[in-house]
Formats: C-alpha cells, structure tokens, sequence
C-alpha cells in the first residue's frame, strides 16, 4: 500500500533550529487516491525569530501569524488526521513525506515542529527516506536544465507544461498543486 503525504511548509525564516512554522498544508494520497486535503494556519513557536523578509515571501503578517491557532492545536488536528490511515505502532506501516527541496528544508522544520511539541516519534509516522520532486526533476529535466534560468519549484512546474498562477505562489496550499504536478509528471512510468 502506497501512503504518500504532500506537503508544504511556510516558516519564519530558514534555520530550523532558529525560526518556525506558520502554515503547514498538503494532500495525503493513499494508493492513488487523495484522501485528506489539509491546510494548517499555525502561530509560530513562541520561542522562534521571526524575519520579517519570510513573512513578505509568505505574503502575511506577523498580526496575522500570531492570531493563528497555538501549535499544539494544530499539532492536535495533525496526529488526529494522521491516525486515520497510518498506526503509528507498527513499524511497516507509514507514510512517504514528499516535497520539493523537503530533504533540505521542509523535513527539518517538520521534524522541529513535532519535538516542540514535545514528540520525539517522528518516525512512527514517515519513513525516513522522504521524496523530494526536486531530486525526481533532476532526473526527468537533465537533458534541457542547462536551458533553464533556475530549478525553482514554479520553473520546474512550467517546463514540465504547468500554467502557474503568480498571485499564489508561496501559500502553501497553492505550492502542493505545484508539488503533485512535478512528483506525477515525474514518476509517470511513461515518461522515462
């Protein structure tokens, strides 16, 4: 059984160990077949630095960020979704973490978020070898990326044939279309 979790994170700034999340969103796919479709406003850990420049990227506010719900609320609604399709006491059963550039990035922020809120089993849920559409673009794009101007999730989205819509770039919600167009152009047995 394939459980794929999509997912986007927007933070306050790059350094997980530093900044925080303030919106989490993404579709949980289990053989084919969206099951959860989810888009969490978060107000950041307490504790985080906020930069102002990743609220601008994020197109929200730091009056905004903070009138979201409390992380525990979300991580709450979080483990409760979860629970419906993974056991997170077997160790066969989990579900595949894949973004774009989330080995680098989203993982760890992800990972961060669950330790903040004092929950060191991460690895019930995910497998630990995540897939991150950016190393599958690699792959699929390798022929033409000397062409392109940068491997951007919005660049890669529109050379594999994507209309992207400017005006919801870095919303969470809008970058999992980006994300799922690029992981499926990219593993359609077809195409390799």
């Amino acid at each position: 059984m394939e459980k794929l979790f999509f997912y986007d994170t927007e933070t306050t700034g790059v350094m997980h160990w530093k900044n925080g999340i303030h919106q989490i969103a993404g579709k949980i796919v289990i053989d084919g077949i969206i099951k959860e479709v989810f888009n969490f406003k978060v107000a950041p850990n307490p504790l985080a630095v906020i930069v102002p420049e990743a609220l601008e990227v994020g197109g929200v506010t730091l009056e905004q960020i903070q009138a979201y719900p409390t992380m525990r609320e979300v991580y709450n609604k979080l483990i409760k979704m979860m629970s419906k399709y993974v056991d997170r006491y077997s160790k066969f059963d989990k579900f595949h973490l894949v973004g774009y550039n989330n080995r680098g990035f989203d993982d760890n922020f992800f990972r961060a978020f669950f330790v903040q809120n004092n929950d060191n089993y991460f690895g019930s849920w995910f497998w630990s070898d995540s897939i991150d559409a950016l190393v599958l673009a690699s792959f699929k794009l390798r022929h033409v990326r000397s062409s392109m101007e940068n491997f951007k999730q919005v660049t890669v989205a529109r050379q594999l044939g994507m209309e992207v819509d400017e005006s919801k770039l870095h919303d969470a919600q809008y970058d999992i279309e980006l994300l799922m167009f690029i992981y499926y152009a990219c593993v359609d047995a077809s195409n390799w």
